[in-house]
């Protein structure tokens, strides 16, 4: 008789092989981790954001069940596939909100009024996630590092461990992905 998974691995491969009770176990062991990659995405967005952290889990517990087709290698890749879905959920939000204020529905009001109801600078994550794509047609690598450790919170050496790179090679595309995006973006 086999023992039962019980590892995030384990889970993860079960899950993978079909087991929807693998999964259901999966997320308890992740939860935590997946609420801290969350928060600190939601931190990077405007006050008063219309998308919570909690929401932004939820979204994307519902986005990785159906994504049983991955050959999952280990957590560390599991957390860097659910820093992708957040980044693609942050988004498509981002995407809705702006096609809603080039009048989704919005109400005309003079200049003045509008002027007056203006937010805060916020964090274009369409712009980004537009770079990013550039960025990965030329660079693919680095752009796999970059979304490891800004999107997945990774530390270099677990970037490293999860693409099986050597820790210099990481820093290296992590130094050179900063640069570039940051002359792309003209920040």
């Amino acid at each position: 008789m086999t023992e039962p998974a019980s590892t995030p691995t384990e889970l993860l491969h079960a899950w993978r092989d079909g087991s929807r009770e693998a999964f259901d176990r999966l997320l308890p062991l992740v939860d935590q981790e997946l609420r801290r990659l969350a928060r600190r995405h939601m931190q990077r967005e405007r006050p008063g954001h219309t998308l919570q952290a909690t929401a932004l889990v939820n979204e994307a517990y519902l986005r990785l069940a159906d994504s049983k087709q991955v050959d999952w290698r280990g957590r560390a890749h599991f957390f860097a596939v659910a820093a992708r879905v957040m980044r693609h959920i942050l988004v498509d939000h981002a995407r809705a909100r702006d096609n809603a204020r080039r009048g989704g529905g919005a109400i005309k009001a003079p200049l003045d009024a509008a002027e007056a109801a203006v937010a805060p600078p916020e964090q274009d994550f369409a712009a980004l996630d537009a770079a990013l794509r550039r960025f990965e047609n030329a660079h693919e690598r680095a752009a796999r590092v970059v979304e490891l450790r800004f999107f997945g919170g990774l530390s270099a050496q677990e970037a490293a461990d999860a693409m099986e790179l050597s820790l210099d090679t990481v820093k290296r595309d992590w130094r050179f992905a900063k640069l570039w995006l940051l002359r792309e973006l003209g920040t």
